[in-house]
């Protein structure tokens, strides 16, 4: 097992989705969640863990063997009939033993929780959070509506109707922290936030239900501090969405590039205070700044290190 983190980095992460639903709100029919005034389409940040924690739960062994669990999961409630585990009763699982959870549990290790035991809570702070994630463009609403393939009752010869809210295209950037304090009290190790980069990418790649398939990475960054306490803060601000099209009329990653000229200018004002900046990059996904064409190992000058996942 790697050491706990020792630095505070900044994460941005864009990924875009074609035809479907990113993140549909329960109490609004499931349509895609939209912010009315700006046009603009919202996920949060409970969906991306969500994506995170079903990845290291699938593909990387976290299904309570060996050692390795998710806290947070949906798992059937042995005391009631047909009903789910509460928090109290998953803590239960691990006798109430939070060293034991934090050995166990990566979720819990990279976004904290409130653990309510027997007696009393427990709330250990995450050090991994998230914003809500935004489209960096106005998006477009579509309503879908089909036939099923079954009929409304047995024997009758009236099918039943399918609805459903989709977008044509939305290309999402998220922006996260990781921060190194919050890391020493839950022992947060290198080890973990290599498995959480893993998680967002191939997470993400592996979407593949009927309402999320579509999605795919494009872009991720994490902006390593060597200066304790310092941090740029809202990197993500820095890049720029530009196209030549009516941002509504967006359909495909060949539409757009990303203008990162401000992010250059400000990972080069800092550059003394930034110990490496690594990276996952799309082959598709095409970047520029004021003068041409960039690639991202440009980005910072002797820094720059791609993530192998």
């Amino acid at each position: 097992m790697s050491g706990v983190i020792k630095c505070k980095s900044e994460l941005v992460f864009c990924y875009d989705i074609k035809d479907a639903n990113p993140n549909g709100d329960p109490t609004d029919s499931n349509k895609p969640r939209i912010d009315e005034e700006k046009n603009i389409n919202i996920v949060t940040d409970v969906r991306l863990k969500r994506t995170i924690r079903d990845y290291l739960y699938e593909y990387k062994g976290y299904n309570g063997n060996d050692d390795k669990d998710i806290f947070v999961r949906e798992l059937k409630s042995v005391k009631k009939k047909e009903g789910i585990k509460d928090g109290k009763a998953r803590s239960e699982d691990f006798s109430s033993n939070t060293e034991e959870i934090l050995g166990k549990c990566i979720d819990i290790r990279l976004f904290g929780g409130v653990l309510p035991l027997k007696k009393d809570s427990i709330t250990f702070t995450g050090p991994v959070q998230f914003q809500m994630g935004r489209s960096m463009h106005e998006v477009e609403l579509k309503y879908i509506k089909g036939t099923g393939a079954f009929a409304s009752q047995d024997g009758k010869k009236q099918k039943t109707y399918r609805e459903e809210y989709v977008l044509p295209y939305s290309f999402i950037s998220f922006y996260g922290i990781i921060n190194d304090k919050a890391a020493e009290h839950i022992n947060l190790t290198e080890e973990d936030i290599n498995l959480l980069l893993e998680g967002m990418w191939e997470g993400t790649k592996n979407l593949i239900t009927r309402s999320k398939f579509g999605q795919m990475p494009r872009l991720l960054m994490k902006i390593n501090y060597n200066k304790e306490g310092f941090f740029i803060g809202d990197v993500n601000k820095y890049i720029k969405l530009v196209t030549d099209l009516r941002d509504e009329k967006i359909r495909d990653v060949e539409d757009f590039v990303l203008d990162v000229t401000n992010l250059r200018n400000i990972l080069n004002k800092y550059n003394d205070k930034i110990g490496s900046v690594e990276y996952i990059v799309d082959e598709r996904l095409k970047l520029k700044c004021d003068d041409g064409e960039l690639k991202i190992k440009d980005l910072l000058t002797n820094k720059m290190k791609q993530v192998e996942l």
